[in-house]
């Protein structure tokens, strides 16, 4: 079987994108609009997918299909014996992207490093607040501005981390889409003609894709980068069909308008392992869908209250309805396949009558709260709002009314983290570097309140284990650190834990060389379609 774009899509890749006819051209339903395409402002998996892996690299990079650091732009380096001093000696002669809009004069150098993550750290900056009201999102709920003491230019191709402790995850998380290294002399280019935004909206790196354009809500075009520095890409033509309804994903698929899809209806799954024309990937995710109750807003300041809220919600009843059982019920704030999960942690037990009284002893009574459910799939939470939903018929059981809310996923993404928000939000996450420090920390800890900590949640015992665990080098202390942490976030329940799914990647027949990864990426620089 030959698979082509249908006529639709083909007119749409010809009317808004010229010279693809006879270009081997692949083509991704991808779930929903990047939030811009400078992945250090950023920490949603689906802008990630659009920015940090077609058009960018790291100094290290995860082992497809595994969540181990190595060699990217970084050909080698070293570590201290303390642990405080990494040097990486870069990669000679790395081409930055050649395009319409830019054309450099150079290639990679320490001084590219330098520029990418020092913006992030440092608030004396001229490039720290670019973008009106943007963040530095994951360096800051990461503790990087704390944690980086000095980056240094020892030559061209070398540079020196200097941190002010050691941190045992710090290779994993250079390796994060985040930390992805962008041109200064294209960053100094656009500062000269006044254009800085333009960093976020014409983006240039050193990736195997080359950002053509984009058209808002529609459509993402790349083509190869004929100056990568790495494996060429055997595809000429990458575009993002951006489709955020999994059953118009689905029926594009079949008609080959689409040659890969994320993020399946549950109920869609095995129609899709029966259909010859198709094949499908599937494997534990490592992810947690998650309510965070604004834990700074009464009633939610109160343990008590929140633990009798999650007593009230059947878990059961959601991975049945929105998963079709490809999914288990969560207990705690890390996945099951992740070391270190606490085996010893209890889970609240869906009791209603427990849960009316609980409210009562609190003196609550009459409560009326928000839940607001993302409008995209994930990979955690495939249908929020059918979630939500159920909430609301479990909390009107025990006599709170419940009103759901959602936004545009930029937008959602962005009030969440609002320190002054109402309610509860359905959140969920899928860790970028397969560290525990990723979920505890990250979403967690007392640095990322504002953040990525959308609970608002910061209690110093927690914080404390989890910081100590960072600078531990030895796995198994670091282990009986983070165990102590899961009891304690789950005796003070800053969320309703939800549920860790089944991750599911259906592709056409022809599709090869996509390695599904357990980091939840969505990467093509290998990928290849029958012709």
């Amino acid at each position: 079987m030959k698979y082509r774009l249908t006529l639709a899509a083909a007119l749409l890749s010809a009317t808004f994108f010229a010279g693809a006819a006879s270009a081997k051209t692949f083509v991704f339903c991808s779930e929903g609009s990047p939030e811009g395409f400078d992945p250090g402002l950023y920490t949603a998996g689906t802008t990630f997918d659009a920015s940090a892996h077609p058009i960018y690299n790291r100094l290290l990079e995860f082992k497809p299909g595994t969540t181990q650091p190595v060699a990217a732009l970084a050909q080698s380096w070293e570590i201290s014996p303390d642990g405080t001093v990494y040097t990486f000696k870069l990669h000679p002669n790395v081409k930055f992207q050649t395009t319409e809009f830019f054309k450099p004069t150079r290639t990679l150098t320490a001084d590219d490093v330098i520029f990418s993550i020092d913006r992030m750290i440092n608030e004396k900056n001229a490039w720290n607040k670019y973008i009106a009201g943007g963040s530095w999102e994951y360096a800051e709920g990461m503790g990087f501005p704390k944690l980086i003491k000095s980056i240094e230019k020892v030559d061209d191709l070398t540079v020196k981390f200097t941190l002010n402790r050691a941190e045992a995850p710090f290779l994993a998380d250079l390796a994060m889409p985040f930390a992805s290294i962008l041109s200064k002399e294209y960053a100094d280019s656009l500062e000269k003609t006044g254009k800085k935004e333009q960093l976020n909206q014409m983006p240039v790196g050193t990736g195997p894709f080359t950002f053509v354009g984009y058209q808002q809500d529609a459509v993402i075009r790349f083509q190869k980068n004929v100056d990568y520095w790495g494996t060429a890409p055997k595809i000429d033509d990458l575009i993002f069909a951006i489709t955020t309804d999994a059953a118009v994903r689905y029926q594009k698929l079949k008609a080959g308008e689409c040659h890969l899809m994320p993020y399946p209806n549950a109920a869609d799954v095995q129609s899709m392992k029966a259909d010859k024309n198709l094949k499908v990937m599937d494997q534990e995710g490592l992810n947690i869908a998650y309510l965070a109750y604004n834990t700074t807003k009464a009633p939610f300041d109160k343990p008590e209250v929140r633990i009798a809220l999650n007593k009230a919600i059947n878990k059961k009843a959601i991975v049945d309805a929105v998963f079709q059982g490809m999914a288990t019920p969560a207990v705690n704030p890390i996945p099951p396949t992740m070391w270190s999960y606490s085996k010893a942690t209890k889970d609240d037990t869906y009791d209603l009558d427990a849960a009316k009284k609980m409210l009562a002893d609190a003196g609550v009574k009459d409560l009326s709260m928000k839940v607001w459910a993302m409008p995209v799939s994930r990979p955690y939470m495939l249908n929020a709002r059918r979630a939500a939903e159920i909430i609301q018929d479990d909390f009107a059981k025990i006599g709170v009314k419940v009103e759901i809310v959602s936004y545009e996923w930029a937008e959602y993404l962005k009030r969440s983290k609002d320190k002054d928000r109402d309610g509860a939000a359905i959140m969920g996450w899928t860790g970028d570097n397969g560290d525990p420090d990723n979920f505890l920390d990250t979403l967690l800890g007392c640095d990322a309140v504002g953040g990525n900590n959308r609970a608002q949640w910061c209690n110093k015992e927690f914080d404390d284990l989890v910081k100590k665990a960072k600078v531990t080098a030895d796995q198994g202390e670091r282990t009986k650190l983070y165990e102590q942490a899961q009891l304690i976030f789950k005796k003070d329940a800053p969320w309703a834990t939800i549920d860790h799914s089944l991750a599911v990647v259906p592709m056409v027949k022809g599709v090869t060389g996509f390695t599904q990864s357990p980091l939840g990426d969505f990467t093509f620089e290998s990928v290849d379609i029958a012709e």
